[in-house]
């Protein structure tokens, strides 16, 4: 399959377990925290079945690693191929009710995201990106490309529930007109369409958080590096899917 019919594949899976998901968050959901103390919900756990079982079907030779399943210790052997799933991306915002909440899934090959989408159930909006981005909502697709920079300054966008001071330090260095607040990997997809610049994040992320976003940034026009400039990896598990700090951009990086 191309990258763009992996993405619409994608995307039909996210909007079943978006729809699920949705259930849990108007008629409510099981709180409990895992090892590391973050939360999670049955619509987590319920909505990562319901798209493992769907991929199978789509690519049923590539490994999945999946939030909940790494966290219960299973962890497929990896190759170059693989796919990434965060079946609820901002448990604290599907909690606190804000509906910036997303259901995430990216294929990776070769250290790279080629194929995503990002659907946000709530607000009934999803991105996906393959070769070409796109948004759609209330039954319109939107192609997606990133804005040049401003001239009157920068547009930065902040995490809601997991400010860091390294983000903050690293934006001091830059003509910041406007700093804007959003959660889970919404802030990948405002920066791909357009509505933002540039998005820091040197707090703790795991490789599921990114992935999608990244998939779509990139098909926009932008690009996740490393605070320095250096391509932004992901490692096949080899420091157990957790991020170094990187920095999202709508188009080339600025010095």
């Amino acid at each position: 399959m191309t990258p763009d019919i992996l993405a619409k594949a994608f995307s039909l899976i996210a909007l079943e377990a978006g729809e699920l998901i949705m259930r849990f968050y108007e008629g409510g959901a099981e709180v409990r925290l895992k090892d590391d103390r973050s939360p999670v919900t049955q619509a987590d756990e319920r909505a990562e079945t319901l798209i493992l079982e769907r991929l199978k079907t789509v690519l049923p030779d590539v490994p999945v690693v999946a939030e909940e399943s790494v966290c219960r210790g299973e962890v497929p052997d990896l190759g170059e191929r693989y796919v990434l799933v965060d079946p609820l991306d901002g448990t604290k915002e599907f909690l606190g009710r804000n509906g910036e909440f997303t259901v995430n899934i990216a294929l990776i090959e070769a250290g790279r995201p080629v194929a995503g989408c990002v659907y946000a159930p709530a607000v009934g909006v999803l991105y996906a990106g393959g070769t070409r981005a796109w948004r759609s909502a209330e039954g319109v697709e939107t192609r997606l490309r990133t804005r040049p920079y401003p001239a009157q300054g920068l547009t930065a966008l902040c995490s809601r529930s997991h400010p860091d001071p390294g983000s903050e330090a690293f934006l001091a260095a830059f003509p910041i007109a406007e700093r804007r607040e959003a959660g889970s990997s919404l802030k990948f997809c405002r920066v791909a369409e357009g509505e933002a610049d540039v998005y820091p994040r040197f707090g703790p992320t795991m490789e599921w958080d990114v992935a999608a976003g990244h998939a779509v940034l990139a098909a926009a026009g932008g690009t996740v590096v490393a605070p320095d400039g250096s391509p932004f990896p992901y490692r096949r598990g080899e420091t157990g899917f957790r991020n170094g700090a990187f920095v999202a951009w709508g188009r080339s990086p600025l010095n």
